[in-house]
């Protein structure tokens, strides 16, 4: 298993083309798991979570 590679919303929406506003609804609809915030207060998640979402949508 590989680790877990955290970045920010915007971070995690500019690598896969995901709306940052998609994440974040995800995350209030508990389908991401939040990892804590960063200083700037920006929600964290684990970027591999959000790229197979994004790869089923796009096939």
């Amino acid at each position: 298993m590989n680790a877990p590679i955290i970045v920010d919303i915007y971070a995690a929406a500019a690598a896969t083309g995901t709306d940052p506003r998609t994440l974040r609804k995800r995350l209030s609809r508990g389908t991401l798991t939040h990892h804590g915030y960063d200083r700037q207060g920006r929600a964290l998640i684990d970027l591999a979570e959000v790229q197979p979402r994004t790869a089923v949508k796009a096939a």
